[in-house]
């Protein structure tokens, strides 16, 4: 689907908003004087500088390098500032105590030259690329090992121009990059921003903690698979809220490591708390857990979300092979609108290529809690497949109504069930019996708050004018202590 069609649907959508929001594709204020960070940085540039040019052509890869080198080393941490305009530039790296501030009409393009992106080392919780003999092509906007990064703005656009790569995508010899890539760091904040056309996942924190996602527009193909929204991996205590994504993949996929690998590295996904978002994916879901779960999943807390014209809404995927877990997921208030169906579990799910020997454990998956949800346009309320000897336990479906699409006779049946145990209360249409012993009258939701969501931001200010500050200019902000 071209990309114009996409941005009407997110105009649609906020429009009509069940929850009552305002557009968060608006500005976030009319002159993007303040912004919430972490940390208040003590000394601020513009990208204009370092020798930016904002023309959409000329190449500003030596100008963000200069930049970051510069700010990313001053004492108190620092900011670049990017104005309106079009900033080309080739892969850059982030830095600790860093914050990356987009005005409105910046954007920030990357090239489209397959060379300017070296293939990398596959993570160590994966072993490999997602074929065989395939690494990955270096991310457009990366860090690893760091502290404390703020990418945020008031509502510019980071675009990945993932057309380069779809029309090439038979010839790569590597997967496709990610748009933004944090790997083992601490403090991570995305808000405010656009992120579009990535030509792969939009936003990968891996083996990352204390992460927050709110406020963002996330705008890919439709139609083309693998440009996910977010994707937390192996990462613990993250917070997504109050976002817009559409995606030719799912919107939120969960994830931690594959076979093997996934279970020596066994660092798991956790503590993730994912609310008031709209999410438009036609061949995907709101949100995935898995397949590569080999890590552990658990202490998932969605609520509040709404999802259109999705294949799915709730998805667990994984196989007999797998290994590793998926615990304590608790999802309510989900409205959803023309699914395809609205909850699909499988243990068979196809293993992707590996050169070892997946894990030998079968993986566990236990304590799902759905409740609250309603749903109409429904081709198949359920498909539920768990694994032969190994089902799926302690499923969870409470207070749920689902209207069925309109189809020609013989209806098919509303669920197919197989291998899974549980418990269900007010669920319409009837559930299928594998689920249907009365359990209590509301599946488990947790009433404590998760780390991540006590976390006090702190208001920092940015100028506004296109030259800004240079990186020698006096300290524009600097906030008494880290945040608890």
């Amino acid at each position: 689907m071209d990309i114009i069609v996409v941005i009407a649907s997110v105009v649609l959508l906020s429009a009509t908003n069940v929850h009552g929001r305002k557009d968060l594709a608006e500005p976030a204020s009319a002159g993007g004087t303040d912004f919430e960070a972490f940390n208040c940085r003590a000394q601020s540039g513009s990208i204009m500088d370092f020798g930016g040019v904002g023309d959409g052509k000329t190449s500003n890869t030596k100008a963000f390098q200069a930049a970051i080198t510069k700010l990313g080393a001053a004492p108190g941490g620092g900011q670049l500032i990017i104005p309106a305009g079009k900033f080309l530039t080739s892969p850059f790296k982030l830095a600790s105590h860093f914050t990356l501030y987009l005005q409105k009409d910046a954007v920030i393009l990357a090239a489209p030259e397959e060379a300017e992106y070296p293939v990398v080392d596959a993570l160590p919780s994966y072993g490999k690329g997602n074929g065989p003999g395939m690494g990955r092509f270096t991310p457009f906007i990366s860090g690893s090992d760091l502290t404390d990064v703020v990418i945020t703005g008031d509502n510019g656009t980071i675009d990945g121009q993932g057309q380069f790569w779809y029309d090439k995508d038979a010839t790569l010899k590597a997967h496709r990059p990610h748009l933004i890539e944090i790997m083992n760091t601490k403090d991570i904040l995305i808000s405010k921003v656009t992120l579009a056309n990535s030509p792969s996942y939009h936003f990968h924190p891996v083996y990352s903690s204390n992460v927050i996602v709110r406020g963002i527009t996330i705008l890919a193909n439709l139609t083309t698979k693998n440009t996910d929204g977010i994707i937390p991996d192996s990462t613990t205590n993250m917070l997504i809220e109050d976002s817009y994504i559409a995606s030719g993949e799912d919107c939120v996929s969960l994830k931690s490591g594959m076979d093997d690998f996934g279970v020596k590295f066994a660092k798991p996904t956790s503590q993730i708390a994912i609310r008031r978002l709209t999410c438009i994916t036609p061949t995907s879901s709101l949100i995935s857990i898995g397949s590569e779960m080999s890590g552990g999943v658990s202490d998932v807390r969605a609520e509040d979300n709404t999802v259109i014209n999705s294949e799915s809404g709730i998805r667990i995927k994984t196989n007999p092979g797998r290994g590793g877990h998926v615990k304590d997921i608790h999802v309510r208030k989900i409205t959803m609108d023309t699914m395809k169906w609205a909850f699909f579990m499988t243990g068979e799910f196809a293993s992707q290529p590996n050169k070892n020997p997946p894990a030998a454990t079968p993986p566990v998956i236990e304590g799902i809690n759905l409740m609250d949800m309603t749903a109409k346009n429904v081709s198949t309320a359920g498909q539920l497949g768990g694994i032969k000897g190994h089902p799926f336990n302690g499923i969870c479906m409470s207070n749920i109504t689902i209207e069925m699409a309109k189809a020609p006779p013989p209806a098919p049946p509303a669920w197919n069930c197989s291998d899974v145990a549980g418990t269900s209360s007010t669920v319409t249409p009837p559930i299928c019996p594998p689920l249907a012993a009365k359990g209590p009258p509301a599946c488990k939701f947790p009433t404590d708050k998760l780390p991540i969501e006590t976390v006090k931001l702190q208001k920092c200010p940015v100028q506004v004018s296109a030259k800004a500050s240079g990186p020698s200019a006096s300290p524009v902000g600097k906030a008494p202590s880290p945040s608890p």
